[in-house]
């Protein structure tokens, strides 16, 4: 017997893939607005300083944006484990519009001086929080609203539409600089933007694992205490202590999520600064440049996305892995090598289309987290990767490239290269013990 399988999506389920990829599109865009047009904005809201020290800034000021996740991820988890998946995306939309708000009203360091840099830093923190909780919350009610194979692109097109975000935002920055466009308009059109999304999320239904989950557990309340009525906190606090989280599963999850950071670091900031120092790059041509970079992005992951449906995601996953164990070990000799601009994108573009990541297998990882802590810890664990390896990153490619030149960057890509790699062996074996207990569970209600 075959294991129940979804190929096409019901009229409900369109429309929730629908709002919620717009909704990460538009958070996505906010979030990379100010990231892609760091190199001018940091400009009006930070001191200007000799390049190594604005190297530092540029980092301190990229990193604000993921140090904080950890904490929104506690309590967004908190959020979407004991209310529902559905109220954190509202709240993060929100949360995006307001700190989009402030930073397009708010006054340059010429004007008001440090204060400037410590609140556009601050917006960066919610940003951040904003954004995380938005994703994560994305990809789980979509896991937990459908089932494989068309689960994995619906999943997918999360991912892809926070790349179009990114890729949008690119654009935006791109024509900003290149026709004097005030920049704060852009801020203000994603912020109204979020508050409409936001909005029509409203319309969103709970997933059926998460209420099926709840009401499977009250129905045992109900039958074991004569009428006895147990509200829903009572429940969520005797199941969330009695549930186990493979500890196994938690760290080889973090080891997958630790690649991307390093990935973004490296395309779109390490390369920026060669752009800059070895061919005189400007701001401008730099947001010029990483636009078409970002196009390639965008092309990969349509391609992923649309390949899911076709190949399992993990099988995707182990190719690409493979291919980049090959270019990350000659990298340091191209980037030594480069004579011109082209030159760098075509790195920057092998780097982005066979750099491993989570994608396209985040609902494989999601559904070997237990129900009612899966918010929590997902979301906590994607958090705490994005934290810690933009910060290793950020500070630690400024020192190990003056130090080492491009050979820097191999001391922090293999070790997270090879933990991506024991995560993905962890999880195809989770996943042939699943398929096999599956099986085994279906041939015994046969026999029954």
């Amino acid at each position: 017997m075959k294991v129940a399988e979804q190929r096409s999506l019901t009229r409900e389920q369109k429309e929730a893939v629908g709002l919620l990829s717009i909704g990460t599109f538009l958070e996505y865009f906010d979030l990379m607005l100010y990231v892609h047009m760091a190199v001018l904005l940091n400009e009006l809201f930070f001191p200007k300083t000799d390049p190594f020290t604005a190297s530092l800034l540029s980092a301190f000021a990229f990193c604000s944006t993921f140090v904080f996740r950890p904490f929104g991820a506690l309590l967004f988890g908190y959020i979407g484990d004991n209310i529902g998946r559905k109220h954190t995306v509202i709240i993060t939309t929100f949360m995006m519009a307001i700190s989009c708000i402030v930073v397009a009203n708010l006054p340059t360091y010429a004007q008001i001086g440090i204060t400037a840099s410590w609140l556009v830093t601050i917006c960066r923190m919610v940003q951040g929080m904003s954004s995380m909780g938005e994703i994560i919350g994305a990809e789980i009610f979509l896991t937990e609203s459908t089932k494989p194979p068309i689960q994995y692109p619906a999943v997918a097109l999360i991912v892809t539409l926070s790349t179009l975000g990114t890729f949008a935002a690119l654009t935006v920055a791109s024509l900003s600089t290149s026709y004097n466009f005030n920049w704060r308009i852009a801020f203000w059109i994603g912020a109204v933007i979020a508050v409409i999304g936001a909005v029509a999320r409203t319309t969103l239904r709970e997933t059926p694992d998460f209420t099926d989950a709840k009401r499977y557990l009250k129905r045992i309340f109900e039958n074991t205490k004569t009428k006895v009525e147990i509200d829903n906190e009572k429940i969520n606090r005797n199941l969330l202590l009695k549930e186990k989280l493979n500890k196994k599963t938690a760290i080889y999850y973090f080891l997958i999520e630790c690649v991307w950071p390093v990935s973004f670091y490296f395309v779109y900031l390490h390369c920026s600064n060669i752009l800059k120092n070895s061919f005189g790059y400007t701001a401008e041509d730099v947001i010029h440049h990483n636009l078409i970079v970002s196009i390639v992005n965008l092309l990969s992951y349509i391609m992923i996305t649309y390949l899911s449906y076709k190949i399992y995601p993990l099988i995707i996953l182990r190719f690409r892995l493979t291919i980049f164990w090959v270019f990350i070990f000659i990298s340091p000799y191209l980037l030594q090598n480069v004579h011109t601009p082209f030159q760098v994108l075509l790195i920057q573009s092998f780097f982005i289309i066979f750099r491993p990541d989570a994608f396209p297998a985040v609902p494989i990882y999601i559904k070997h987290f237990p129900i009612f802590k899966r918010f929590t810890y997902t979301s906590w664990l994607f958090a705490l990767s994005r934290a810690t390896m933009h910060i290793v990153t950020s500070f630690g490619m400024v020192f190990l490239v003056k130090y080492f030149g491009n050979t820097g960057i191999l001391i922090i890509i293999i070790p997270v290269s090879l933990g991506f790699l024991f995560g993905l062996n962890h999880f195809e074996k989770l996943e042939k013990e699943s398929r096999e207990d599956s099986i085994r569970d279906l041939g015994t209600y046969a026999l029954k």
